[in-house]
């Protein structure tokens, strides 16, 4: 499978949705909606706000087939 390295983000109070660039070798924490400002953190048992609330989850994850909760 070939890792994506875009992932839209829809946020959870305001619906907008934006496309990010994943980082590769780490997980992205926060996240600051484009639209409303909210700052976005992982659900739990997720690693990464892409991992939540992206259309992909983050490259490590797709790369080493983690469990969500233990890619970084």
């Amino acid at each position: 499978m070939e890792i994506q390295l875009i992932s839209t983000i829809t946020c959870p109070n305001c619906g907008f949705k934006q496309e990010e660039h994943m980082p590769t070798d780490a997980c992205q924490f926060f996240y600051e909606c484009k639209n409303c400002k909210t700052i976005l953190k992982p659900l739990d048992g997720d690693c990464c706000v892409f991992c939540s609330y992206g259309t992909y989850p983050c490259p490590p994850i797709q790369k080493n087939n983690h469990s969500k909760n233990h890619c970084c």
